[in-house]
């Protein structure tokens, strides 16, 4: 079945948790990387750390900052980071070197390492660009996604990268799905959202004037009951499924 009536010219995607995914999960690498700068581990220090991060992020605000300065912004996407990974930590045990634990954290996401693509997520960008569609990222990730798409080698898929840090908008707001849809002067019923978050990539994209579809991968639980008034949508398993759902142009 098409996904809608109206032609789409551009595909957005989400970025982590839809194109890609961490190896292992963040509590495995905080862990692992915690130890040695004095993180005493624990038999449940894992599912402690993993519940911890989970609460951490949702008490985080938005990760937009009203700065412009390049600088500025690194250096606020930095302290936004180091509040989240200090709350976690308070919750599970804090220790004398976590500076420099974060440091090694922060600096080692910067790029491919702790990062792997969804198997069919090239396949599935090639494809959509074979028809001549154009593809753009919204997300909430901040610039350090730039060396992970090009270390992950799916950059030049891409005509347009919209981060929330740079926005100065954050999903589920309007505003980032707005600018990125002004990098590619088109309207909001020409274009389709597609991530794993019901409130940021669906409920933020319908907000918009956009087409929004949710990625749920097998054994994946959905983060939340879908709000009133929100207008229907549909749900995918893989990213294998988009060829099939949308119009030609």
């Amino acid at each position: 079945m098409a996904l809608t009536d109206s032609p789409i010219h551009v595909v957005f995607f989400d970025a982590a948790g839809t194109l890609f995914r961490v190896k292992r999960s963040v509590a495995d690498i905080y862990l692992d990387l915690a130890v040695p700068y004095g993180f005493r581990r624990g038999p449940d220090s894992r599912e402690a750390i993993k519940g911890a991060f989970k609460r951490a992020m949702q008490d985080a605000p938005p990760p937009a900052f009203q700065v412009t300065d390049p600088a500025e912004i690194k250096r606020c996407e930095r302290l936004w980071w180091f509040d989240v990974v200090h709350n976690v930590f308070y919750r599970v045990g804090m220790f004398d070197r976590f500076d420099d634990f974060f440091e090694e954290v922060f600096r080692r996401f910067d790029g491919p390492e702790f990062w792997e693509l969804y198997p069919e997520t090239i396949d599935a960008l090639k494809g959509l660009r074979d028809r001549g569609l154009e593809l753009g990222i919204i997300s909430n990730f901040d610039s350090r996604l730039f060396g992970v798409l090009k270390g992950l080698g799916i950059a030049d898929y891409f005509d347009t990268v919209t981060i929330s840090s740079l926005a100065r908008s954050a999903k589920p707001a309007p505003g980032i799905f707005r600018l990125a849809l002004e990098k590619h002067a088109l309207d909001p019923e020409e274009a389709l959202h597609i991530g794993d978050s019901l409130r940021d990539d669906v409920v933020g994209a319908q907000r918009a004037g956009l087409a929004g579809l949710l990625i749920q991968r097998q054994g994946e639980q959905p983060e939340s009951e879908p709000p009133q008034g929100l207008n229907p949508f549909q749900t995918i398993k893989t990213l294998s499924e988009l060829s099939d759902l949308l119009n030609p142009r």
